[in-house]
């Protein structure tokens, strides 16, 4: 279990390196990443599908990303996600080309999306932007 908290703290520092208005899709019970992210305030929320899900000091709303409530995302400049199941990666990329967002995807083991998009390093963990938001 050390071995995922590693991962997610450091997905939470890559992105909060990068990022001022982070959203966190698919938070579950996994705030490693999100709380790292709120400390450096950068976090704006954190979503899932799963009504009544609650971690200290993140705000987490339920949303479906397969009918997502867009206002929820505007503003953001990356839209991420750690673990997601492969089919919800269509429905990120869109959010995230609607929103003018980066996507940033962490995968379970060596499952990804069509070609993987860009392959980014996050200090020994990778990530795959699936988009990059125009300037």
């Amino acid at each position: 279990m050390g071995q995922y908290k590693h991962i997610e703290r450091s997905i939470g520092e890559y992105i909060a390196s990068r990022y001022r208005r982070a959203v966190e899709v698919g938070i579950g019970n996994n705030p490693v990443a999100a709380g790292v992210v709120a400390a450096a305030g950068a976090l704006m929320l954190c979503t899932d599908i799963r009504p009544g899900i609650q971690h200290e000091g993140l705000a987490v709303v339920t949303d479906d990303i397969f009918e997502p409530d867009m206002r929820l995302y505007l503003g953001a400049d990356v839209i991420y996600s750690v673990r997601p199941g492969v089919e919800m990666v269509p429905p990120l990329i869109s959010l995230a080309t609607r929103t003018n967002s980066d996507l940033l995807v962490y995968h379970l083991g060596c499952e990804v999306y069509r070609d993987g998009g860009e392959v980014v390093d996050a200090g020994g963990v990778q990530l795959h932007l699936y988009h990059r938001r125009r300037p």
